[in-house]
């Protein structure tokens, strides 16, 4: 009996434990997994991006963004992973960069490989999520999950919220909308415009809308998308998408 009562609590406090997971983490998990899955760990992805060259790899423990261009300067390469930033201009190291420079050349790379990677990156450990329950859009029913992030790790703009409805029956991410503070800040809402799927992995290519006040609360962008009074800025496209799974 003695045996079995230890059993017992050994289990009980073992349950107790774990990590019970949030409503917003349950869905996250479920859009990750309708996204790629387990694929994006080993996944190093190529594509072109507005005429750059892009190679993107992320496992939970490491990333590694580099981005190919040619400009005025010659050949670029920019490189950014877990050490730092580095630019190479025809092969030559630059080493007279400011920090100025290398925080706006990290963030443009980062950015990319952040969409490029969605909804995978969601589960970052700076990632904080919260749930804001079902919303319609369009017709279809959403989970509408709100991120934001913590500031140990969460990069120079850790201070940026995102929204993302998910599909309460896919569990696909059909909009999103952010705000941000570089660069004089703003707030964008994107709707996905077509889908391709390489080797398991399903990348969306969006519709970039901005309002008309740069101010706004994320939150009022699916009100304003609604009523048809977002602008229409930019398409966001990747092309010529290449997976090669590294294990």
């Amino acid at each position: 009996m003695r045996h079995k009562l230890l059993g017992l609590l050994g289990l009980i406090f073992s349950l107790a434990a774990c990590e019970v997971k949030t409503e917003a983490e349950k869905i996250v998990d479920k859009s990750i997994a309708a996204h790629g899955g387990e694929r994006y760990k080993s996944a190093r992805i190529d594509f072109d991006f507005r005429d750059i060259h892009y190679q993107i790899f992320k496992s939970p423990d490491r990333f590694e963004y580099t981005r190919e261009f040619t400009d005025s300067l010659g050949q670029v390469k920019d490189l950014l992973n877990n050490e730092g930033f580095t630019r190479w201009i025809d092969g030559v190291e630059v080493d007279t960069l400011s920090e100025e420079r290398i925080g706006a050349f990290s963030r443009s790379v980062n950015s990319v490989a952040y969409f490029a990677f969605l909804p995978y990156g969601l589960n970052d450990p700076s990632a904080m999520k919260s749930y804001l329950g079902e919303t319609t859009l369009n017709g279809e029913n959403y989970h509408l999950v709100k991120v934001t992030f913590q500031q140990d790790g969460g990069g120079e703009d850790f201070d940026d919220e995102f929204l993302y409805w998910i599909g309460t029956e896919d569990f696909y991410v059909d909009f999103m909308a952010y705000s941000y503070h570089t660069d004089g800040g703003g707030v964008r809402f994107r709707e996905v415009s077509s889908v391709v799927t390489v080797d398991g992995i399903r990348f969306q290519n969006y519709l970039n809308f901005k309002p008309e006040d740069k101010n706004t609360p994320v939150e009022k962008m699916q009100e304003l998308y609604e009523k048809g009074n977002l602008e229409l800025l930019s398409e966001i496209n990747l092309e010529n998408i290449q997976v090669e799974f590294l294990n």
